[in-house]
């Protein structure tokens, strides 16, 4: 890899991110200079797998996580793409787990829409779809788009019908007690005239219309501790390398809560919720897809490796991009930063990796990683770009 001066070099060249965003549209950052990655850093040994949080929460019946089942099927010699759908439809068949697969949170009329995607480096092969509903395992149907048609990305009522015609059932409704009773507090706190709380008098009109009133209900949940930081946008990513260096990456999720039926974010798109190259390795993203997919950051984070960046330089960096671009007064925070978290899992094929994140404190929640090798599994902060947005800061 290229030793410490190279990276500052390379840092000042990739795309112009770190200078274009030394100055926003109305003024001058007050943020912190990012860090830099250090000039000696861990490497995985192979086979490995990097993720989200949740690669290391949910669990099957004999106690394996999504991680550790990944790892273990790479270990006897299986395809990497399988081996990552084996493990993230763990997490989708998790009824605890409200931001993907079976109980993940709804949209704003109550219905569970997924979205999933998946590539594979050295065949080209990718999949994904889009406002699936009544399917659990998102993956599943995303891996048969991949090996069993011509095309990478089917969704709503056309996804549901090729999951039927490859025989996945097919349910009515989604939903847990957990990920309908959040719907409901949603819709109260939304609608309070309309959609009453027995156990708390009506407050009344919001004064809020729209997208501004969806999304304050949205962070005073969070605030109440009704509504997990992160889980409000969903996601569970999982990238991996085979002993032959072969690379795959998966992203799954049940996207932003109580989004508008029919949105779909950046997990299912390729080059934004996730990118592979089977020459360099692998990014995917959680958070909020909708700044990703204005960046295509995935698929850059790979490009930028591919020049010779260390994956924790390309996160970052690929961060600043969004940082530096322009957004709706309602996405930013009173000092001109993002009202949003967003956070990338990056990998290279020679075991370097990182996960790096907008902010590494989003009110209350911080951002980590999961990452595994032969000599075990671990959770890992998240390289933040930005210290914290405080759990009462105010959300409109």
């Amino acid at each position: 890899m290229t030793n410490e001066l190279d990276r500052r070099q390379l840092l000042a060249t990739l795309g112009g991110a770190l200078a274009v965003a030394a100055a926003s549209p109305g003024g001058a950052r007050t943020g912190p200079t990012p860090p830099r990655a250090s000039g000696v850093s861990r490497r995985l040994k192979r086979p490995f797998a990097i993720g989200t949080d949740n690669c290391l929460q949910s669990k099957n019946a004999a106690g394996a996580s999504v991680l550790a089942e990944c790892l273990a099927r790479l270990e006897r010699g299986e395809r990497t793409l399988e081996a990552i759908v084996a493990g993230v439809e763990i997490c989708e068949l998790d009824p605890e787990d409200s931001s993907v697969g079976y109980g993940g949170l709804p949209n704003a009329e109550g219905v569970v829409q997924l979205d999933a995607a998946l590539m594979e480096g050295r065949t080209g092969r990718a999949g994904g779809v889009g406002a699936l509903e009544g399917v659990r395992t998102p993956t599943r149907v995303a891996l048969a788009v991949a090996d069993q048609t011509d095309h990478h990305l089917l969704v709503g009522a056309g996804a549901q019908t090729f999951a039927r015609q490859m025989g996945f059932a097919i349910e009515a409704d989604l939903n847990t007690e957990r990920s309908r009773r959040a719907w409901l507090e949603w819709k109260r706190a939304l609608d309070p005239l309309h959609w009453l709380d027995p156990q708390r008098p009506s407050a009344g009109a919001t004064g809020l219309t729209g997208e501004m009133a969806a999304e304050r209900a949205r962070h005073e949940m969070i605030a109440r501790g009704e509504l997990h930081p992160l889980h409000a946008f969903g996601t569970i990513h999982l990238s991996a390398v085979a002993r032959d260096g072969a690379v795959a990456s998966c992203t799954s999720t049940s996207g932003l809560a109580f989004k508008l039926p029919g949105r779909v974010g950046d997990s299912p798109i390729l080059g934004a919720g996730l990118y592979c190259d089977a020459e360099i390795g692998a990014a995917g993203s959680s958070g909020r897809g909708e700044a990703n997919l204005a960046n295509l950051s995935c698929a850059w984070i790979v490009d930028a490796m591919r020049r010779g960046a260390h994956p924790k330089d390309a996160g970052l960096a690929a961060l600043e991009r969004v940082r530096a671009r322009p957004r709706p007064p309602h996405l930013s925070r009173p000092n001109g930063e993002p009202k949003f978290n967003l956070q990338f899992y990056v990998l290279n094929l020679e075991g370097d990796f990182a996960g790096v994140s907008l902010y590494g404190d989003y009110r209350g929640s911080i951002a980590t990683l999961a990452i595994g090798d032969p000599t075990g599994l671990e959770p890992l902060r998240c390289d933040a770009l930005l210290e914290s947005v405080p759990r009462d800061e105010p959300a409109s």
